[in-house]
């Protein structure tokens, strides 16, 4: 099995949604990791902070450079994630699927790189 990251990717000074549209959403994120770790499929998730509480760390030399803010400057960052196990590319896009219409967000899949020698 490949582990892949499902990415949530929120854009920042979007107009925010209703309560009642949050906490569906809260609410069918949960059933989506019940689901998940039901079929096996679960290794990790979670939601961030806003992108404004980041902090870039850069080692220059030795010393550290570290910067306030995210790392790219626009206006979509990753607002949450979830790393899963699935057979195949095309099971992790059907994961990813399910998390996007539980997140109401766009959901992008991407696998992690195999250990070298593995």
């Amino acid at each position: 099995m490949t582990q892949y990251l499902l990415s949530v990717h929120s854009v920042e000074g979007a107009a925010p949604r209703p309560d009642e549209a949050m906490q569906r959403a809260y609410q069918d994120v949960a059933a989506f990791n019940a689901e998940l770790q039901d079929e096996g499929a679960w290794v990790f998730a979670g939601g961030l902070e806003p992108a404004g509480t980041a902090r870039v760390v850069t080692a220059e030399g030795g010393r550290p450079l570290i910067t306030d803010g995210p790392f790219a400057e626009g206006k979509e960052h990753i607002g949450g994630f979830w790393v899963i196990e699935a057979a195949d590319a095309d099971q992790a896009v059907a994961y990813a699927v399910r998390a996007s219409t539980a997140c109401a967000e766009a959901v992008e899949v991407r696998p992690f790189q195999s250990e070298p020698g593995g």
